[in-house]
């Protein structure tokens, strides 16, 4: 999808959320006044704010499309998903639409200022093909990164999705990341996750870390925000 139809797009399914998902409809609202002024090229130009836009199109589609079947067929939609797809659309997704997202507004203007910083962009793209690698799945969202402190959803054989963070940050920063994740996966009411902390000069850190998040998808018991460093 291109930027010039984006805005179009934002509308139609701001419409047709009004009368299925009136929550949905007020997000999309909110988000379509954050970007009306920008015209099709400053907005091709921003290309954080373009990928988490067509996110949110993608993800508003297919919640429209479940929310609008009898509820019956809803639950035949989300059986046909992979374990991660039920998770983000039966849980976190629907969460992030009808809950108050302090956050939102702060990381809105961040993307258009473009000091978004994926930082650990490379290392969370080697995580994630190492699990595809080991017949894992993974899941990335803006949403599920910026609001929820998950960098990915992990889910190994037993498929029990698993939120993770990664970061490189000091061991005296450390800490006070760790509790501030905590308490964001509590207030969003994750039930478990994984806080990754590694050291870019071990050359076997990424296998160390993928280790770890597969592991802990299938065994991390529910009510545990787990510390790996």
């Amino acid at each position: 999808m291109q930027a010039k139809d984006i805005k179009d797009k934002l509308k139609s399914l701001t419409l047709q959320a009004s009368s299925i998902d009136p929550n949905l409809a007020r997000r999309l609202d909110e988000i379509n006044r954050w970007v009306k002024n920008i015209k099709p090229g400053s907005l091709t130009a921003k290309p954080f704010v373009l990928a988490f836009l067509l996110e949110v199109i993608t993800d508003s589609t297919i919640w429209l499309i479940v929310k609008s079947l009898p509820s019956e067929e809803q639950k035949a939609k989300f059986e046909q998903m992979t374990p991660i797809e039920r998770y983000w659309y039966g849980y976190l997704f629907p969460r992030w639409i009808n809950a108050s997202d302090s956050k939102f507004y702060i990381w809105k203007q961040k993307l258009m200022a473009g000091e978004f910083n994926q930082v650990d962009d490379d290392i969370i793209k080697s995580i994630a093909q190492d699990v595809v690698n080991r017949e894992g799945s993974f899941w990335q969202r803006y949403i599920a990164d910026l609001s929820m402190a998950t960098d990915l959803i992990v889910s190994s054989r037993n498929n029990q999705p698993l939120c993770i963070q990664v970061t490189s940050v000091s061991e005296e920063l450390n800490h006070q990341k760790y509790q501030a994740w905590q308490n964001t996966l509590r207030s969003w009411e994750i039930e478990r996750g994984l806080f990754l902390s590694y050291n870019p000069k071990d050359s076997n850190f990424v296998n160390q870390l993928v280790n770890v998040a597969l592991y802990n998808s299938d065994y991390l018991s529910g009510g545990k925000y787990l510390k790996f460093s």
